[in-house]
């Protein structure tokens, strides 16, 4: 492959630095791969996300894609719509998401915020609590089992030291609104951080109005040397009014309106959630240690779509509301040993997951009598369940002073089952349930070059299920769950090179690259997509290959430097057939070999430059540019090109026990009309969901050390 040999020429061309060992612009520890490393030492692309990152220059948090920018290959689209979630892709991974997020893991603390079927939320992250965002890309992302083409882990800032009492309020356009507050600290045998915070917007576009109240919080106990105790506590309310997307013309004329459909249907979306976890870790000497995570939850969803009056008429369809009522709950148990021996350091790690979601589905017509937007009659019930029993090992060894081999393996096994409560004359049981399961193996060898050029490769087989939400709906309008989608299978190889260099505290610089590809057998394709409503198919083979660059500089005590450059090639392997219209009685419409994964961008470059002192002005300016994205399979439709830049300032102060900060920041510095996010294959060409043009915020945030 042209692209891998062009980066190991790269590799072995770079001289060595002059400097015998430098140390990191921030030194941190991940757990990507589940022992605890310097990113530099892990043969994977893993990237770490900090506080300043996630707090600073002004943003807002509200939403991942604040963060992640900097990050080559991950792609978080915000749609302004918090009724159908941000679009979050890896690699090409999770990009045709018509709702939440899937084909990417998601954790918080530990605990899962994907489901068992791969389905997962970004909604209940409370940004303003998180100390760091892991995100792993590439094969060893696949040793977290079902949907695994990538991984975010957020973890919660832990309470230290005397207590601290903050509070943050911003405010922005379009009615942005989002007061906080924290307290933080520690006492003997215990440490806590409990947060709230509210955002409300008016909404960029109409009807997009959403409001979200968080709850987050944390408390680790010490029970003796070597046992300790993690709970984590999170609570979600959200409404949120959904816009639909917008057809060509409607963009083109004016990207602020809404759909004439979302209006008389009013679309909208609520969700509850509420979930606990608790993670115990004990070690058990001679370099021995246990860890035990258990947690629970519930999350209730209700959400009107724009789905036609005449439509819902026919006695098989599900009706145009949706009401989930789910529970949740899973537990992993793992054992960790480290040991010096003649052949090297070992370290062994073993372990089983197990995670259960029970869902029950109900449907309602959206309307009653010549009433629209309302709830209606019942048209389906059901009670679901899905669960996956996952166990896994993996092994870290150094063979010698400059090679590391890492290798593991999960075997994925994930059952799904439905009962059938809706059974009114040619609307039948529709009861059934399938299993899926594979083995996933992955490898990798890392060679130090020299203390600051690490190379590496590895390779492994990855699995994704369909979704509860991709089973739920047949494209020919019969009624009851598709159980005849089948899973994806893929193979990923990745060649990879970090560096690092240092001039004495004036000049400090990261860099790495990386060179991938990705082969997968029966793709989960979207076939048809209606009113927010979609139905999925198997298509043949896809690739996705490409190139990830980053580089980062920190110059002097305040000057950072940071580039991001990822260039992806994702198309379809095989030809075929996929539906033109709905309902589908049979797919019709010719999808050739060669065609581009819609969703995916083939280039995709960010830059920033900041002035960050501890104290007193700091200020920066950001540059995004993104490719042409496909919004449909037959490659007829796609959103254009864009490049955005975006500035920022504030002054910092620490006066006696007080630390204050003002911060303003300004997005889409030249009013540029483009297109945020892509609703892959909608069905009635309303394939664009605008971003914002120029946008600002101001935040002001104020902390009181006891």
């Amino acid at each position: 492959m042209k692209q891998l040999g062009m980066l190991a020429w790269v590799a072995f061309a770079l001289p060595a630095p002059a400097l015998a060992q430098t140390a990191a612009l921030e030194p941190v520890t991940v757990t990507a791969t589940r022992t605890e490393a310097a990113p530099f030492d892990v043969p994977a692309a893993v990237d770490v996300i900090g506080t300043e990152r996630i707090r600073g220059a002004g943003r807002p948090e509200v939403n991942l894609s604040e963060s992640v920018g900097l990050i080559p290959g991950v792609t978080a689209r915000d749609r302004q719509n918090y009724a159908q979630d941000l679009q979050l892709s890896i690699r090409g991974f999770g990009a045709r998401s018509t709702f939440g997020v899937r084909g990417v893991r998601l954790y918080v603390d530990g605990i899962p915020a994907t489901m068992p079927d791969g389905q997962g939320q970004l909604s209940h992250i409370d940004l303003a609590s998180a100390a760091r965002i892991e995100v792993l890309r590439g094969p060893f992302s696949v040793l977290y089992g079902n949907s695994s083409g990538g991984v975010v882990q957020v973890f919660t800032q832990q309470g230290e030291g005397a207590p601290v009492a903050a509070s943050t309020f911003t405010s922005g356009s379009d009615g942005l609104r989002r007061p906080g507050v924290r307290v933080s600290g520690s006492t003997p045998g215990l440490r806590y951080a409990i947060s709230a915070n509210r955002f409300e917007s008016q909404g960029w576009r109409d009807h997009s109005e959403a409001s979200r109240d968080v709850m987050n919080g944390r408390l680790d106990f010490e029970r003796g040397e070597g046992s300790e105790w993690t709970l984590v506590a999170n609570s979600l309310r959200m409404r949120a009014d959904d816009p639909l997307g917008l057809t060509r013309a409607q963009f083109e004329a004016a990207p602020r309106q809404v759909d004439a459909a979302a209006q008389q249907f009013d679309t909208r979306k609520t969700v509850q959630q509420d979930q606990i976890g608790v993670v115990h870790d004990r070690s058990l000497g001679a370099g021995q240690s246990l860890r035990l995570m258990v947690y629970a939850g519930q999350r209730a969803t209700t959400q009107f779509q724009s789905i036609p009056v005449a439509t819902q008429a026919n006695v098989l369809h599900p009706g145009g509301v949706i009401g989930l009522g789910r529970r949740y709950a899973g537990t992993d148990w793992r054992w960790t040993s480290r040991r010096t021996t003649a052949h090297g350091d070992i370290e062994w790690v073993a372990g089983i997951s197990y995670d259960m979601l029970i869902e029950h589905r109900q449907g309602w017509q959206n309307f009653a009598g010549a009433a629209l937007g309302v709830q209606g009659a019942l048209r389906r019930d059901e009670d679901n369940r899905v669960s996956n029993v996952d166990p896994y090992a993996q092994l870290v060894w150094k063979l010698a002073p400059r090679w590391t081999l890492t290798a593991g393996v999960r075997h994925s096994s994930v059952r799904f089952g439905s009962r059938d409560h809706f059974i009114s004359g040619a609307n039948g049981d529709d009861s059934g349930g399938v299993r899926y399961g594979a083995t996933l193996p992955v490898a990798a060898l890392m060679f130090a070059l020299s203390p600051d050029v690490h190379l590496y490769a590895s390779a492994g087989r990855g699995f994704e299920t369909p979704t509860f939400n991709e089973l739920a709906y047949r494209a020919g309008g019969l009624t009851g769950l598709n159980f005849t989608l089948k899973p994806s299978d893929s193979t990923n190889v990745e060649l990879g090179v970090k560096g690092r260099t240092a001039w004495g505290d004036a000049v400090r610089t990261e860099w790495n690259a990386t060179a991938f590809q990705t082969t997968t057998a029966n793709e989960l394709v979207t076939q048809t997509n209606v009113g927010g409503r979609s139905t999925f198919q198997n298509a043949g083979a896809t690739r996705r290959r490409g190139v990830e660059a980053s580089w980062t500089a920190l110059l002097g005590r305040a000057w950072r430097v940071q580039f991001a450059q990822a260039w992806l090639d994702a198309t379809y392997r095989d030809g075929f057939l996929t539906c033109a219209s709905t309902p589908c009685a049979a797919a019709a419409l010719p999808i050739p070999a060669g065609n581009r994964i819609p969703g995916t961008a083939h280039s995709v470059t960010a830059a920033e430059l900041a002035w960050q002192p501890d104290q007193g002005w700091r200020g920066g300016i950001e540059a995004r540019r993104s490719s042409e994205v496909f919004a449909n399979d037959a490659n007829t439709q796609a959103a254009p090109a864009f490049t955005t830049f975006a500035l920022n300032g504030g002054y910092v102060l620490d006066v006696q026990r007080w630390s204050l900060a003002a911060t303003a920041r300004i997005d889409n510095v030249f009013n540029r009309r483009y297109v945020g996010s892509v609703i892959v294959n909608e069905g009635n060409a309303r394939f664009f969901e605008p971003a914002p043009g120029r946008t600002w915020v101001v935040k002001l945030s104020a902390s009181y050390n006891f």
